[in-house]
């Protein structure tokens, strides 16, 4: 039986429309930065439940500019929350697509390995009688073992000793 989760085709006229569209994406979001592990670490943190809390203090903000004192960006914070809004959206839009993209990417793969263990167990079957034995051979080293190491125990801590009271 041959599973068939997802059939796509797409045109050499699609494909460069994709990536016509994906460059014009990464054209128009060429502000957007990558940054490394340790760097987000490092940074502090927006959430879900810090983000009522910033646009409620920048609201403040604005409306008493004669509190604020001119080395607080103020200005920049309220234009980040606007570029926030407006990206957010997209974002969404983006991740599902990526997500789409991921599945169907899984699928397809999915539906190939299907078909190529089907035809793996025929010359498992047929392949010495038509002549496909050394082909089978090669297909094979794909399920060779490698010899286990045997487990080694792991030596569990050791408590300190107890010492008793006096």
């Amino acid at each position: 039986m041959t599973q068939k989760l997802v059939t796509l085709n797409l045109t050499d006229a699609q494909l460069t429309a994709v990536d016509a569209a994906l460059t014009e994406l990464e054209t128009q979001l060429g502000g957007l930065i990558a940054m490394g592990t340790p760097k987000k670490r490092a940074l502090k943190k927006m959430g879900q439940k810090s983000e009522a809390f910033c646009r409620q203090a920048v609201r403040v903000l604005e409306q008493n500019p004669q509190m604020v004192p001119p080395n607080i960006a103020l200005a920049d914070a309220v234009a980040d929350l606007t570029t926030m809004d407006q990206l957010r959206p997209r974002m969404v839009r983006l991740s599902r697509l990526s997500e789409r993209a991921s599945d169907t990417d899984i699928a397809l793969g999915s539906d190939v390995m299907e078909v190529a263990l089907q035809g793996y167990s025929l010359l498992k079957l047929t392949g010495r009688t038509e002549g496909l034995e050394p082909l089978r051979q090669s297909l094979g080293a794909r399920f060779a073992r490698n010899p286990r190491q045997p487990l080694q125990p792991v030596p569990l801590p050791q408590s300190p000793p107890e010492t008793k009271a006096a």
